[in-house]
């Protein structure tokens, strides 16, 4: 991607439809990154226009205004009113959801008073034609000074005309939508020399809101508010009236350029707001959708998970065939890809996670979900903010963690930071399908998979878990929430197919991206010890059983029986059993055993890796004497049923289901995941981080012991 190429900024209200926009323009030729110096996504492309002229487009985070109430609208509002910034754009789009005008409006008349290029796009123009909604373009084209295009994203209509438009001369609108009080003219002189800028507006902008250009100007603008006699009372003041200003010149625009809806009686969104946002039955439209998630994630992905597992046990036994029996065969088949294998066999089931919740996003349910939980969240010390990065826990608590920017209340936002680790996220879904499926049968239950069931039920624990550490850090805290949540529901509309595609794509491709390197390293690492032990204990396993399996009067189940038991007590000698019989007595009340202990240290660098790291302790049991069908048939033993058939000492199962339960509980709960605590670190600092570990393995080790000695 070319650096020195003309960067066009995408800019847009919430929900206006600006990144399907920028997926429609850009499709995969997309860089995800983040903004220099900041953890928030940084999506960029680099397009051809209809000039065969290439031209970078960034799709910059959804604000309201230029006046930002969160760190994502921050970074917005930073890169638009500051030119130093290395993502100032030379061109701005700013995205209008057709049928909501207003705001974008407002936000797109700051822009140009920023004296920067500006297109206005009214996208979905086709849900404006089926709400009868019109206005005249050219109208308002001539009245802002500045291009205006219908688009619909969904419909890829409009776009061969904004991609002449972008690639175009563009003047600055000469028009300015706001005078400056004049009290403020005669400081702004000297800035705009050291800005070079003829903006009036944007060094306006910077005495009202002095961080928007950085340290760099920071005494320079000091210096003006001083001689203006600015205070910060006075800033907030002035904010408000300048909006109020703004939105009473838009009315006036709308009228003049006929805006018009056609529509008085309900509208479809109107009418389906009355069912799935019901007080009521919204509540159960809302858990049969996640029953119908969870039935996918069983059921649907059965027949791919098949195929991606046989593949993994195909390229392993053919390995095993052509490559000579030495430490680097094994290494490879039964490290790295006994571990890789046991982790991207989920892969569709997490697909199918990331399908339901893209589809609940771009059709707009998502929104009245938030608005739902809204009502229950309220005791709890959340606002209806909270709820976004909550439900995105559903998927991911990296990124839900970030968007906690989102909230303006310091206290609010550390306790939703605290407690969203507790919503269960993609990377569990490996754990409980490999712990659900060893006790609970496929069969049905009103047309549901019973599997899929306790699988909702796992995610409704993780939530109200959540709700209930809330209320504990509000008291600890002594948080009084007083705010109001308000929120614009945007309309129903089809998703856009592409765009969903495109997003399961990425998130797919980002769990592999984001497992590989440490799979790879807990495979070789967890590998050696389990195959090598300290002094000659492991030879003297492999020459005792060398002896056993040579007599020549074995049945194949005798052969199969001490195979299994050489696995066993070479697994005994290793160097991993001594690191797992170390923890084991503090696992032990939990009901686990060294084995489990292992796994457990393994899974701190990402819950998956649970399975990864069982894949390759089971896989030390089988029995390599057996060749060809008669190997596939005994001796290739399923992980689920290598774990069914394990013993404890004294000959009873381990695997009851008190041990299940209660490690599913732990798993549920626990923070095993570093990438989490980092991200959390870096947002909140060492001392939440470090107190997000440690209730969170004291929680997560109180609630495994509970629920163990409860079932035993």
């Amino acid at each position: 991607m070319k650096e020195n190429s003309p960067l066009i900024a995408l800019v847009g209200t919430p929900n206006s439809g600006k990144t399907s926009l920028f997926n429609v323009l850009s499709g995969l030729n997309q860089k995800v990154g983040n903004f220099p110096g900041i953890t928030i996504d940084r999506k960029l492309a680099e397009i051809s226009l209809t000039n065969k002229q290439k031209v970078r487009l960034m799709d910059l985070p959804g604000t309201d205004s230029l006046y930002p109430s969160s760190q994502d609208e921050k970074i917005t509002c930073n890169v638009l009113k500051n030119p130093d910034h290395p993502d100032h754009p030379d061109k701005v789009v700013v995205v209008a959801d057709g049928t909501q005008l207003s705001r974008a409006l407002l936000l797109c008349s700051q822009v140009m008073d920023l004296k920067i290029p500006v297109i206005m796009v009214l996208n979905m123009a086709d849900r404006m034609t089926e709400e009868e909604i019109s206005i005249n373009e050219d109208k308002l084209s001539q009245i802002l000074g500045v291009p205006v295009i219908s688009v619909s994203a969904l419909k890829k209509s409009g776009l061969k005309k904004l991609k002449q438009v972008m690639g175009s001369d563009l003047e600055v609108s000469d028009r300015p939508f706001m005078r400056i009080p004049a009290p403020f003219l005669s400081v702004l002189e000297p800035i705009k020399e050291s800005l070079n800028t003829d903006s009036d507006y944007l060094v306006y902008q910077a005495l009202l809101d002095p961080e928007s250009l950085g340290a760099k100007y920071e005494d320079l603008i000091n210096q003006a508010r001083e001689e203006a006699k600015l205070t910060d009372e006075t800033a907030r003041r002035l904010i408000s009236n300048e909006l109020l200003v703004r939105l009473d010149k838009v009315d006036g625009i709308l009228t003049e350029s006929k805006f018009r809806i056609g529509r008085e009686e309900l509208s479809l969104s109107d009418k389906m707001d009355e069912i799935l946002a019901h007080k009521i039955w919204g509540y159960v439209i809302f858990i049969a959708i996640l029953m119908l998630v969870f039935q996918a994630i069983f059921s649907w992905a059965e027949g791919p998970m098949g195929l991606i597992e046989g593949l993994t046990e195909s390229i392993s036994t053919l390995l095993k065939n052509i490559l000579p029996k030495h430490w680097t065969q094994e290494l490879l088949t039964d490290g790295i890809i006994a571990g890789f294998g046991g982790i991207i066999v989920f892969i569709p089931q997490i697909a199918f996670l990331f399908f339901f919740i893209t589809v609940m996003e771009e059709s707009g349910y998502m929104a009245r979900v938030v608005y739902l939980m809204d009502r229950i969240m309220r005791p709890f010390g959340f606002s209806g903010k909270s709820v976004i990065p909550l439900m995105g826990g559903m998927a991911c608590a990296i990124p839900s963690i970030m968007m906690t920017r989102n909230i303006p209340n310091r206290t609010e936002r550390l306790i939703t930071v605290m407690v969203t680790p507790l919503m269960s996220c993609s990377a569990r879904i490996p754990v409980y399908t490999l712990l659900i499926a060893m006790f609970i049968p496929s069969k049905s239950f009103l047309g549901f998979d019973q599997r899929g069931l306790y699988m909702t039920g796992l995610y409704f624990l993780g939530f109200f878990a959540a709700l209930l550490v809330a209320f504990a850090f509000k008291k600890a805290l002594k948080y009084k929430s007083d705010r109001v949540f308000v929120m614009e529901l945007p309309t129903y509309r089809m998703p856009r197919w592409k765009n969903v595609g495109i997003t399961v794509w990425q998130k797919s491709l980002d769990f592999i991206l984001g497992v590989w390197k440490v799979m790879l390293v807990i495979s070789i690492v967890l590998w050696f010890l389990v195959a090598y032990g300290p002094g000659d204990q492991m030879q003297q396993v492999e020459q005792e059983y060398t002896e056993l399996l040579s007599a020549d009067n074995l049945t194949e189940d005798e052969v199969v029986e001490l195979e299994m038991e050489k696995g066993s007590k070479m697994l005994e000698a290793s160097y991993a059993a001594i690191m797992g019989k170390t923890l084991e007595p503090v696992i032990k009340p939990l009901g686990y055993d060294w084995k489990i202990g292992i796994a457990l240290i393994t899974s701190f660098a990402a819950r998956e890796v649970f399975v990864g790291t069982m894949s390759i302790i089971y896989q030390q049991d089988d029995p390599d004497s057996l060749d060809g069908d008669e190997a596939q048939e005994k001796g290739r033993i399923a992980l689920i049923d290598r774990m069914r058939a394990e013993k404890k000492p004294d000959g009873s199962p381990l695997y009851t289901p008190a041990v299940v339960l209660s490690l599913i509980i732990f798993f549920a709960i626990a923070m095993q995941c570093m990438s989490t605590l980092a991200v959390t670190q870096k947002e909140l600092g060492n001392f939440w981080a470090a107190i997000m570990l440690t209730y969170l393995t004291l929680l997560a080790y109180v609630a495994a012991f509970v629920a163990y000695q409860v079932m035993s």
